[in-house]
């Protein structure tokens, strides 16, 4: 029982996390465009270059809006 716990969360908890830490990060950090942050990384995620470019502008500061 504990085994399969573990081999579980070894197999899918860790990538599953790591395959998806530019949209934890756009989420934790109330990003903008969260939701192309998101597509991006859904369906560009498994190449490294999708996922660098998901990542980073996740980490990126948002410009501020400005009112007209």
């Amino acid at each position: 029982m504990v085994l399969s716990m573990i081999f579980f969360h070894f197999f899918f908890g860790l990538p599953f996390v790591m395959y998806f830490l530019p949209s934890i990060i756009a989420l934790a950090r109330s990003k903008r465009d969260l939701l192309a942050i998101f597509l991006l990384n859904l369906f560009l995620g498994w190449s490294i270059i999708g996922w660098i470019v998901a990542l980073v502008w996740a980490a990126k500061n948002d410009v501020p809006a400005m009112a007209r």
